[in-house]
């Protein structure tokens, strides 16, 4: 029987967060502010949005030129299906508005009822968002001029300085035949490696091939929860998503009868009482909430053995 390899949907993402400095900070106030500003180059050219040095000179740039709001569709492509994340959930386009005063234009989305909609050279505004904070996300998208117009009250607040932008990447991920087994088997609990016939280096998780001699790993080898520390890094910074609160250790730990470490937590102690050498054992989450993941693992724990022999460890390190 063929088993199928395992996949599952995988998010990676993170909030980035940067100063904006002088250029781009008024920009972003201005916008707060339900007002569009550019900045002109030495060959009198109104960049929208504002660069902070001259395509010609490369000198810095400030003459700060307010726009319109109103602007010309330069180019526009159609979105017939919206991805996660973009402005609408329905079908819309993506344009190039020059907008009026300005010299380049500028990329947003156009909320229109559909294709026939749009057309290159139609005239469009701003519509805008009804809580401005200080980024391109305050247009709320550009609307044809025939639409009527709302009326928004006016914001008044401090220069904005800082913006942070979420940023995700959602991927479908399949892992090898190889890690499917292995992910499996920690469904039930167990630690399976795979041996190289050639050099009997057990790995974990499985590679498929041996790195070192390049031929498949087909010997299966259940390993115990019981391992060493090799290295380790001491985590007291905090982070988004964190769970555990700072110090705590973050160690590769190699497991009796393999010849890999992975990483993992240790808990259990104080984390200036990891060393490396120190000897611990898998704890266990309840089997009821156990699934295809080393997340299965909560933590590493120390064993109270006496720490392993240097030379024990010294070639995984």
């Amino acid at each position: 029987m063929v088993t199928v390899p395992l996949s599952a949907p995988l998010r990676v993402g993170f909030d980035y967060t940067r100063s904006l400095g002088p250029v781009l900070g008024h920009f972003m106030t201005e916008l707060r502010s339900r007002r569009i500003v550019g900045v002109r180059g030495s060959d009198g050219r109104v960049h929208v949005p504002p660069v902070e040095y001259d395509p010609v000179t490369a000198a810095p740039l400030g003459e700060f030129v307010e726009v319109a709001a109103e602007g010309t569709v330069v180019t526009w492509s159609w979105m017939p299906k919206p991805l996660a994340g973009q402005p609408f959930d329905r079908p819309f386009a993506w344009a190039m508005v020059r907008l009026d005063g300005a010299d380049t234009p500028l990329l947003h989305a156009v909320d229109v009822p559909d294709s026939s909609a749009m057309s290159t050279g139609m005239r469009v505004r701003v519509r805008w968002t009804a809580e401005p904070v200080g980024g391109i996300t305050d247009i709320a998208c550009f609307e044809p001029i025939s639409n009527p117009t709302t009326d928004l009250p006016p914001v008044i607040a401090a220069d904005v300085s800082m913006v942070t932008t979420p940023i995700h990447l959602d991927v479908v991920h399949s892992v090898s035949p190889e890690e499917s087994k292995y992910l499996r088997a920690l469904a039930h609990g167990k630690l399976l490696g795979q041996r190289c016939p050639k050099c009997h280096k057990v790995y974990i998780p499985p590679r498929g091939a041996c790195p070192v001699d390049g031929v498949p790993t087909t010997d299966e080898v259940e390993l115990p929860d019981i391992g060493t520390v090799t290295t380790f890094c001491v985590v007291n910074v905090p982070f988004l998503g964190q769970r555990i609160k700072p110090p705590y250790v973050a160690a590769y730990v190699l497991l009796d009868g393999a010849d890999i470490a992975f990483l993992h937590l240790v808990l259990g102690c104080a984390a200036d009482e990891v060393r490396m050498g120190m000897r611990v054992r898998a704890v266990w989450k309840p089997p009821e909430d156990w699934g295809t993941t080393l997340e299965n693992i909560d933590h590493f724990a120390p064993t109270g053995e006496p720490d392993a022999a240097y030379e024990t460890y010294e070639g995984h390190l």
